[in-house]
């Protein structure tokens, strides 16, 4: 290309420029018209200078608002009080507080097993029978030997009314009669071993026998699981002894039960101290609604020491660590305020707030991390945050 087409060119692509900048494309306008003219912006082309000269008109009209594009977005909840307790949280595995091995009285073969695990069964209803027809004679034959005996007896007293025996055939006539009948009642008893029952109401946890299998006396054949009482075995340290009482509040959760919360309270405290582990053992009985729980299960176990009512009540989903210490950002007009929380009793939801925070406070959940403190921020959404009831 020669110097002077180059230099043309240049001309040309310089007065592009300067009618880009001096006026609108189309419209003929320039910088020198009337100042009275309309400005019209796109929200692609603002600039601070723009922005300067721009009223609140202007802003509403773009659905913005001053200094908004330098806010920053962020979800808030109004701080609430309520109540906060401080507890002793430790891991146990339940129990059950009434339970029973049910065991063989006789010997024999299992006839019929009437029972079978997880039925129900009232006390007395009978899990098993055993064949018993050895028992059925025998308990006849104690019965006809004691009906010879009381007859026998009964003849001798008439002879002894009449001074026609001895006292001493008579005594010997009366407890031959009372042999016999005490062999009869055994021998009855040993007829219903044959049928064997629950001791208690509940729950068939095992069985422990088959149909046609040979029995010995003292042999288990079931245990039975009364759930509705079930209990909590706890460990507590020594430091904690003079804090805990008979009837004191505890709460059981079960992670494989989400967030049910189960009430339960302290039945006995034993007086002595381990001095391996310097623990004490704590009973916990738990109100097992719905029968939802189950001897067997890895449970937590809140032991409440003391409650407070009506605080000021911070959720930890607001909370900002910074080494040992909490911080939370309180929005006020539009600013984040860095607030060290002097904290008092906290569970795993909530902390109570001593001070420097009130209630109806706006606090941010949600973009608060690594804000710093007088950031300017925009309330996009505010949550209202429920805490479980204890």
């Amino acid at each position: 290309m020669r110097k002077s087409e180059f230099y043309n060119l240049f001309i040309l692509i310089f007065l592009s420029i300067v009618i880009s900048y001096c006026g609108q494309p189309g419209t003929g306008k320039s910088n020198m018209q009337s100042e009275n003219d309309t400005t019209h912006v796109s929200g692609d082309s603002l600039n601070q200078d723009t922005v300067k000269g721009m009223d609140k008109g202007d802003f509403n009209a773009m659905g913005q608002k001053p200094g908004d594009e330098d806010l920053i977005p962020v979800e808030i909840t109004k701080v609430r009080r309520g109540s906060i307790s401080d507890y002793i949280l430790l891991s146990s595995n339940l129990e059950t507080e009434v339970m029973a091995d049910v065991f063989a009285r006789v010997q024999g073969i299992v006839e019929k097993i009437h029972k079978e695990e997880g039925d129900y069964v009232e006390k007395g209803e009978t899990l098993l029978t055993l064949e018993a027809r050895e028992y059925v004679l025998a308990e006849q034959r104690a019965q006809v030997e004691y009906q010879q005996q009381l007859s026998n007896y009964n003849r001798l007293e008439a002879m002894h009314a009449k001074k026609l025996l001895s006292d001493d055939e008579f005594e010997r006539a009366k407890f031959a009669k009372e042999g016999a009948r005490i062999a009869w009642e055994e021998a009855k008893l040993n007829l219903d071993y044959t049928h064997l029952k629950s001791p208690i109401s509940g729950h068939i946890g095992e069985r422990l026998t088959k149909i046609g299998e040979r029995i010995q006396p003292t042999d288990k054949l079931f245990s039975v699981i009364n759930n509705s009482q079930v209990i909590a075995v706890v460990y507590v340290p020594e430091k904690s002894l003079n804090k805990l009482a008979i009837g004191q509040k505890a709460l059981i959760h079960s992670d494989n039960l989400g967030d049910d919360v189960f009430e339960g309270w302290i039945k006995r405290i034993s007086p002595v101290v381990d001095p391996a582990s310097g623990t004490f053992k704590v009973t916990v009985g738990v109100v097992n609604k719905n029968d939802r729980l189950r001897p067997g299960m890895f449970v937590n176990v809140e032991i409440i020491i003391e409650t407070r009512d009506d605080v000021v009540l911070v959720p930890k989903t607001a909370i900002v660590y910074e080494n040992e210490y909490m911080n939370v950002y309180v929005v006020r007009d539009s600013v984040a305020h860095k607030i060290r929380l002097q904290h008092g009793f906290e569970d795993n939801e909530k902390v109570e707030a001593l001070s420097d925070i009130k209630d109806g406070d706006q606090i941010i959940v949600v973009g608060q991390s690594g804000m710093k403190d007088k950031t300017r921020v925009k309330i996009v959404t505010e949550r209202e945050i429920t805490f479980n009831k204890q």
